[in-house]
């Protein structure tokens, strides 16, 4: 099997951290991982927040229906959208479409990278866009999409989600 097919296949959703700190060389590298992700015409129509302080990720978890495991990680991500940056070149399907493309792809960059580095992450959309944003402080323009914790896993990978068989998702046509 390749490296990054062994790699993908090794991620699963972390919901429950470590206490411990990771290295700030390893935010960096997740955060240039999410920078180089493929987007519609080059525009990277994305904005990332950084929250470390408990209180901020309290805030968060509370945002996101009280998930807890958000407060346990020490380090979250914010991830945004800036649909207006894709509007201009690709116009209402950019808007609507694109922008959020492309911050997906982001994002799984920064899940595939926190595995590589031997943490967990775990993609977190279900949360009031609204509150979180009025809580950062996000301009008007950008779009709350997705929450990411990130940190040592202190949960049990084997225990991860089956995937469906090939057979059940793929029609070669």
């Amino acid at each position: 099997m390749s490296q990054i097919l062994s790699l993908v296949r090794s991620r699963y959703s972390v919901r429950h951290y470590k206490p411990d700190e990771f290295p700030r060389a390893f935010l960096d590298q997740i955060l240039e991982a999410a920078r180089w992700a493929p987007s519609a015409g080059n525009l990277q129509p994305w904005f990332f927040y950084v929250v470390t302080r408990q209180e901020d990720k309290e805030a968060l978890a509370q945002a996101a229906l009280n998930q807890r495991f958000i407060v346990q990680a020490p380090v979250v991500i914010v991830v945004c959208a800036e649909p207006e940056r894709s509007a201009r070149v690709y116009g209402e399907r950019g808007r609507r479409l694109y922008c959020y493309q492309d911050t997906a792809a982001a994002v799984q960059n920064m899940l595939l990278t926190a595995t590589a580095l031997g943490l967990g992450a775990c993609w977190v959309g279900a949360f009031d866009e609204e509150r979180v944003g009025r809580y950062l402080g996000v301009p008007a323009g950008r779009i709350p999409v997705a929450i990411v914790p990130v940190g040592y896993p202190a949960d049990d990978p084997s225990r991860r989600p089956k995937r469906r068989e090939i057979e059940e998702i793929v029609s070669f046509v």
